[in-house]
């Protein structure tokens, strides 16, 4: 298995509307090192605007995968994105929700950033996207124990250079610009 071959999407749906009319956000993971992506979209975007998206964000970065987890959301399970996977020579598989039989521990990490994410979004509202890349950053930056490492260090083979140390809860001093203040502040 190699980095981003086999990865797992899901969609949190029903949040407050952005500025921008953003409502749900993608979760795509790589399930070997556990980096993840969140791309805000639109519950009611189409699946041609979702290929885009997922051509820009991951592809782009990863290259094509050999295999992707999802639920049985009506996007993934739509003729187009099935007969994309397949022109690409992806494997689909579904899960059911609820029932972790595809793949019990993407089940897990899927549900925890759902709660990690839904959590960030009641702190900062209808103003949670544009914190959403830092909320990615201190996941992909947080030590993981089922695989000894951060999702950066895994992905990179390094550690991360940063500014920014949130690992260290207490008395950090804020600066900076305003976004990453308040974004720390929320963490602390």
């Amino acid at each position: 298995m190699w980095k981003w071959e086999r990865i797992m999407v899901d969609f949190i749906t029903k949040l407050p509307k952005t500025s921008n009319e953003h409502d749900t956000i993608w979760v795509i993971v790589d399930r070997l090192t556990k980096s993840a992506h969140y791309i805000p979209t639109r519950e009611t975007d189409s699946m041609e605007t979702l290929t885009r998206l997922y051509i820009k964000e991951i592809d782009s970065w990863h290259g094509m995968p050999i295999s992707i987890i999802s639920d049985r959301d009506r996007h993934f399970s739509s003729r187009f994105w099935q007969s994309l996977q397949s022109a690409l020579g992806t494997q689909l598989d579904m899960s059911t929700t609820y029932h972790p039989k595809t793949d019990g521990q993407s089940e897990r990490t899927i549900q925890t950033l759902e709660d990690m994410l839904r959590a960030c979004v009641i702190d900062f509202g209808k103003r949670w996207e544009r914190h959403l890349p830092l909320v990615e950053f201190s996941y992909n930056n947080s030590y993981h124990a089922s695989i000894k490492a951060t999702p950066f260090e895994a992905l990179y083979d390094r550690k991360c250079r940063s500014p920014i140390c949130w690992a260290e809860v207490g008395d950090v001093q804020l600066t900076g610009p305003e976004i990453i203040n308040e974004t720390t502040e929320k963490i602390v």
